[in-house]
């Protein structure tokens, strides 16, 4: 009988039904395996999906200027602190020179003009803001002849300096005609007649130091004969001429030469120059002029410009006595020859003085030499009255510290510091693979960011430059770099500038000696790991962001797990991100974080900000 439940009964299945059922179980098997194997387009899809969804805040960067174009869009993970901006007061705010906290320090030796940084509980924890109006710089070499005058709203300036030729305001732009206080005519005129003297033309000068540089404009027209300046002013009643050096693409600093020793190493600059510096070489019985002599190299030059040279013309405008000047000038060539310099040349307002290869044949009664100290000691160092002295020679014709080739092939050239084995752990092996691995890693961040190595990016500052590879690799007239050796970390500044670069000891737990808004594009190579138990992260991004222009970029070369914090940080600045594997691969430890400052700019009253109208 047949069940109600089974109609069918105890009916077999049919073997055909038993082999499909097998034979598609096989071919779904099968193509399980084809796809996994990675020649299915299922595998090709799902790796796409994986690129896409990497690390990063921002999956693309744009390192174009479209300031107009832009609206500000907070970041929105990684959750993270969000920074206001400051008020529109501290637009120009310079965290260890700022005029109310230097007013409250001694007078003497200039030493209220020096760095004092702001105590931890008024260090400022918000961005500071561009003015309103604030547009790209101008490209190098327009840059150079003109900046906007939204960018650098003073114009005090243009009066003070109106017969020297220093800067004209014309319509939206400020002029800069190339003149100066003892170049009223125009730097390359002088520059002409310093050459006819100095082997400017043939690249025996590279470095150059420029004391109480006004807006630069040496400096700048040094460029054009491939001779880097390092130019320094106090910030001080000639309203913002380093930021306006610095606007027009020229290297410079905040900086006096006061109480504390310069922060370069010794043998340092082919040149140093005052152009009616005003700085008292006479006083403290010469201690200034000896600074400038242990920071110029043997066989170096040292121009003088301004008085007291040619007081018999300008004794009256100058409203000192001839006694007085000629007191004064005699008294500067006696600390030369104890310096064991040869004046070269006096004619109208120049005098150049040349500092001797070695002290075979230097006159110096009882000189009071500096006792020996640790390499480049030299980071909030009291100056002393005391003579550098040369580094020891076997011979008459001997440079002492070393001889350097011409630039450009000192670039890459073994640096007499590294060949005589004076930087701890750096052979001429390791020199030479160094630049190697710079060489790699710009071709990599070239790859990354096509803008790199271009005019965009004029000034450049690498945060930790170590021997100065990153800015030998990226060397070109387009751009400069500021490179930084930290005070922390190994001396290796001489290095750098035996490879004629320019540089500067710093530590990162203060504020740089700079303006906001200075830099184009910032390296960061192993800041974060060197300083992470030292101070805050924040406060180090916080300045970074204060010297970095709206719209510039930062690479960020480290530990993945210290660029994790980084980037969290970066998050709540107004920063867009992009986390990049090593050019060795994903395996590597080591990461590239790179950043794009946002733009936008104060608002006209207090806290308030814009993006661009």
């Amino acid at each position: 009988m047949v069940s109600k439940h089974n109609p069918s009964g105890n009916k077999k299945r049919s073997p055909l039904s038993i082999f499909a059922v097998i034979g598609l179980c096989c071919f779904f098997y099968i193509l399980g395996a084809w796809q996994r194997s990675g020649f299915g387009k299922g595998d090709s899809i799902a790796l796409e999906v994986t690129k896409q969804a990497d690390c990063s805040i921002f999956t693309n960067l744009n390192f174009e200027t479209h300031h107009n174009d832009v609206e500000i869009v907070e970041p929105s993970k990684p959750k993270a602190q969000v920074f206001k901006p400051c008020d529109v007061k501290y637009t120009d705010y310079t965290p260890c020179q700022e005029q109310d906290r230097a007013m409250k320090f001694p007078r003497d030796n200039m030493i209220y003009r020096e760095r004092h940084c702001p105590p931890e509980e008024e260090k400022l924890h918000c961005l500071i803001p561009a003015p309103k109006g604030y547009m790209t710089p101008f490209e190098w070499p327009k840059s150079r002849d003109y900046v906007h005058y939204a960018n650098v709203p003073h114009k005090s300036l243009t009066v003070e300096k109106a017969v020297q030729n220093w800067v004209q305001f014309k319509g939206n732009v400020f002029k800069f005609p190339g003149g100066g206080t003892m170049f009223p005519q125009g730097a390359d005129a002088y520059i002409d007649e310093l050459a006819s003297v100095i082997p400017i033309a043939d690249g025996s000068v590279r470095t150059a130091l420029d004391t109480g540089c006004g807006v630069a404009s040496w400096g700048a027209y040094m460029l054009k004969r491939n001779v880097l300046a390092m130019s320094f002013a106090p910030r001080d009643n000639h309203e913002a001429q380093v930021q306006f050096a610095l606007e027009r693409g020229v290297p410079a600093v905040i900086g006096v030469l006061g109480s504390i020793n310069l922060p370069y190493p010794t043998r340092a600059f082919d040149m140093a120059q005052c152009s009616r510096c005003l700085i008292p070489w006479t006083a403290n019985d010469g201690m200034y002029l000896m600074e400038v002599d242990r920071v110029l190299r043997p066989g170096g030059y040292w121009v003088l410009s301004g008085p007291p040279i040619n007081w018999k013309t300008y004794y009256q405008i100058w409203k000192r006595t001839k006694e007085d000047l000629k007191a004064e000038q005699k008294k500067i060539e006696e600390l030369a020859e104890q310096l064991c310099w040869e004046k070269k040349y006096e004619k109208g307002d120049i005098a150049i003085f040349r500092k001797k290869v070695n002290d075979k044949s230097c006159r110096r009664n009882s000189a009071n030499m500096c006792k020996p100290r640790g390499s480049d000691d030299v980071w909030y160092k009291k100056m002393e009255t005391c003579i550098t002295p040369f580094p020891k020679v076997s011979s008459a014709s001997e440079v002492a510290g070393g001889e350097l080739k011409k630039f450009p092939a000192r670039l890459f050239a073994v640096p007499p510091r590294i060949s005589k084995g004076l930087v701890e752990g750096v052979s001429v092996e390791t020199y030479q693979e160094d630049n190697k691995l710079w060489k790699k890693h710009v071709n990599a961040y070239k790859r990354i960011n096509r803008l790199i190595g271009t005019a965009r990016y004029r000034n450049v500052m690498d945060m930790n430059a170590g021997l100065g590879g990153f800015a030998a690799a990226l060397e070109s007239p387009k751009s400069w770099v500021m490179n930084v050796v930290p005070t922390i970390g190994k001396d290796t500044l001489g290095v750098i500038y035996e490879r004629g670069l320019i540089g500067i000891y710093h530590d990162w737990c203060e504020g740089f000696s700079t303006y906001p808004r200075t830099y184009d594009l910032m390296h960061a190579n192993g800041v974060f790991s060197l300083y992470q138990d030292k101070c805050s992260f924040e406060d180090i991004l916080l300045e970074m962001d204060r010297i970095l222009r709206p719209e510039g970029a930062v690479i960020f070369r480290d530990d993945v797990d210290v660029l994790n914090k980084v980037r969290k940080i970066a998050g709540g600045m107004r920063w867009d991100t992009k986390m990049n594997d090593h050019e060795d691969g994903p395996l590597v430890p080591e990461k590239i974080l790179v950043a794009v400052k946002q733009y936008w700019v104060g608002g006209i009253k207090g806290n308030s900000t814009s993006s661009a109208e």
